[in-house]
């Protein structure tokens, strides 16, 4: 367990004022998305910000990639949505305390989820993710930030677009922070360029009093950011199995979200800096900030691409930028709620259009023409079901699942079987690619089992037989054989095959109970036999 109490890596030369500069910079943008993300299921702002406070503190310190932002996420945010009705529809005229009770008893049982999956060592399987569902899942995340910021061109609570002077002096300033983004990079790196446009056009707007929309408009009457430090809260919910019943399905929802959006994000940054996070630490890290976040009045939620990738995009590279970002955004709270509510929107936004160019794959255009037709219409899949949906880890199943179909069905074809009789009037079967659930049927189809000779040899040198439906395929193969009085034999299965028919001899015995005489048997073989022929088994209809 140390290593999960390694809070920094000593090996690597900090540079303090970029991580302190990309923090501040950080916590500027997380201010309005975590405001946003409280108001999709009807929170205040204050729950949406405690929990970017406690998850990108926790997180900064403990997890498995420096320089990765957590925090209150629409991923997690949609999912409370249907807690709610579900808690709607069990209690009638339940007060909102008592659903906020449920709320945070919903995200610390999600939190012990995914502490258990860093323990058991689950992340592994985020390598299970295809590379083109990678490219749709960041293509996809992209258009969701950017047209995320639409609603602030928008009349307040409609969707009609404002214009005249106002839609003017809007776009001015966004594109005047999208151009000092780009482009003051270009002439010193000393200060990170976000944070640098946010000041600008913050003091232009300030200065000249420009009339625009600021982070105070966005937020609902009567409501403000302005608050302490994240009060204790233990969910006063009644401890039943009812209770459970109700809350553990969302709990699951929200852990599976959070650690597949977070390690997706673990991957992208690692391509990004060319380095190596971990992922089964990160699992660790977000399981343990969620319960802290339900524990302290938090909504719970994951990683951040959008600010991830201001971080490093700014230098950042280590664990100092995240704790930054997390102390400034609570000292915003405490103290400066004031001067954040003034901040003028139209900053904010550039940032994030800036965010979501600099995140959207443009090399995967390149890639259509050069990529099998199943990854590209997976990457596209992948891209629509997220811009749609907002449901990334929707999103990411589907993809994993059709690039799993459209692998199995590319293998199944690869079966092939190459035949001969030799001098002692035995047919052998020579069988290359792999026998599996998907080309069981291509494999029988191989065989001339009324023509063959009275004995067969099937070589599996350049083949394995891969899961049960193999076996069974053999195992139909051999009661065809059988029937006639001819012999099979098996020659060359590696060791996990041998151990997989051994394993499955019993099973293959109940499911011919209609011919108890019959079973598959491996014989024994003496030690220079098993090393003349590496292997031959045999299945005899007994």
């Amino acid at each position: 367990m140390k290593k999960y109490f390694n809070l920094f890596d000593f090996s690597q030369k900090v540079n303090y004022k970029t991580e302190i500069l990309s923090g501040l910079t950080v916590a500027l943008a997380l201010v309005p998305e975590a405001i946003a993300f409280a108001l999709i299921p009807g929170f205040s702002p204050l729950t949406g910000l405690y929990a970017a406070f406690v998850l990108a503190l926790i997180t900064a310190i403990f997890g498995g990639r420096p320089g990765m932002i957590s925090g209150a996420t629409g991923a997690v945010a949609v999912v409370f949505i249907g807690l709610i009705l579900e808690l709607k529809n069990h209690f009638p005229g339940i007060e909102p305390v008592t659903i906020l009770n449920y709320v945070f008893a919903t995200v610390i049982l999600a939190g012990t989820f995914q502490i258990l999956a860093g323990v058991l060592r689950l992340g592994k399987f985020i390598r299970l993710v295809p590379h083109p569902v990678m490219f749709g899942f960041v293509n996809g995340l992209a258009i969701v930030i950017f047209t995320a910021q639409f609603p602030n061109f928008y009349i307040k609570d409609t969707t009609t677009l404002i214009s005249g002077e106002p839609l003017w002096t809007m776009l001015g300033l966004t594109l005047l922070t999208m151009l000092i983004i780009w482009g003051f990079p270009k002439i010193t790196k000393a200060i990170p360029s976000s944070l640098l446009a946010i000041v600008v056009v913050s003091a232009l707007v300030l200065g000249f009093g420009i009339e625009t929309l600021t982070v105070a408009d966005t937020m609902k009457e009567g409501q403000t950011i302005n608050g302490g430090f994240p009060p204790i809260s233990i969910p006063q919910i009644p401890f039943t199995w009812e209770t459970f019943m109700i809350i553990v399905p969302y709990a699951g929802i929200v852990a599976g979200v959070g650690l597949i959006e977070s390690l997706l994000t673990l991957n992208i940054i690692d391509e990004i800096t060319e380095t190596r996070g971990s992922g089964n630490r990160e699992c660790v890290a977000q399981g343990t900030a969620n319960i802290l976040s339900g524990f302290l009045s938090g909504m719970g939620g994951c990683a951040m691409i959008g600010q991830s990738l201001i971080n490093t995009s700014s230098g950042a590279r280590a664990r100092l930028s995240g704790i930054t970002a997390a102390v400034m955004l609570l000292v915003f709270v405490m103290f400066g709620s004031s001067l954040i509510e003034q901040l003028p929107m139209a900053a904010l936004v550039g940032l994030m259009f800036m965010v979501a160019i600099g995140t959207f794959e443009w090399a995967s255009f390149k890639t259509f023409r050069k990529m099998p037709n199943s990854d590209v219409i997976v990457m596209v899949l992948v891209t629509l079901i997220t811009a749609i949906t907002h449901n990334l880890a929707v999103a990411v199943l589907a993809g994993v699942i059709i690039s799993a179909l459209a692998y199995s069905w590319e293998n199944a074809k690869r079966i092939r079987a190459r035949k001969h009789v030799d001098e002692d009037g035995i047919k052998h079967y020579e069988i290359y690619g792999p026998l599996f659930f998907g080309s069981t049927t291509a494999f029988a189809e191989k065989f001339d089992v009324q023509n063959d000779p009275d004995e067969v040899i099937i070589d599996f040198k350049e083949s394995r037989v891969a899961d049960m439906s193999g076996i069974e395929a053999l195992n139909k193969l051999t009661e065809r054989y059988q029937k006639l009085n001819k012999k099979i034999h098996l020659l060359h299965l590696s060791k996990d095959c041998r151990r997989l028919l051994s394993n499955a001899d019993k099973i293959i015995e109940v499911n011919v109970l209609e011919d108890p005489t019959y079973k598959v048997v491996a014989d024994k073989v003496s030690k220079t036999e098993d090393d003349e022929n590496k292997g031959l088994f045999n299945l005899w209809g007994l």
